[in-house]
């Protein structure tokens, strides 16, 4: 499990450095062809990380209920972050892992509500959930990259 973690801690970091150059503007621009852009789906991954280990597992997320609303799955972008804001989101996207890692560790994942995906990947299990996370975050990881050509 501790291998599933790091990657996820990878990604974000990876993340991270792919988005640390640009601009308010651009990272709320949504190129032509897409649906999205690039502060959506940072928040997304944050928003995503936390539903699935923490909400499924029956534990109170980290993130404010607002963040989970507006970035959960099935939204689009409705509103711009300030840089304030946006700041807090990477803070978030970039800490968070560390937490999940030290909650595993204290055994705080105990029970799990089993969740079918939109893949049709059926998530029973907190470890199940961790992996399949990690599939989604590279999922967002290429589309961050394609739309930072685009901005």
């Amino acid at each position: 499990m501790n291998i599933q973690l790091e990657v996820l801690q990878k990604s974000r970091q990876l993340i991270l450095e792919l988005i640390n150059d640009l601009t308010l503007e651009q990272i709320h621009t949504i190129p032509e062809g897409f649906t999205n852009n690039i502060a959506w789906n940072v928040a997304h991954l944050v928003v995503t990380q936390q539903l699935l280990h923490y909400k499924l597992s029956g534990l109170p997320c980290l993130i404010p209920e607002d963040l989970i609303e507006n970035y959960r799955k099935g939204t689009k972008p409705e509103k711009s972050f300030t840089e304030e804001e946006f700041l807090e989101v990477k803070e978030l996207l970039i800490g968070l892992p560390g937490t999940l890692k030290e909650d595993y560790a204290a055994g705080l994942f105990q029970n799990y509500t089993e969740y079918p995906t939109s893949t049709g990947y059926v998530l029973s299990s907190f470890e199940k959930a961790v992996a399949f996370n990690n599939l989604h975050e590279g999922i967002h990881l290429g589309v961050i990259m394609a739309l930072k050509k685009l901005v």
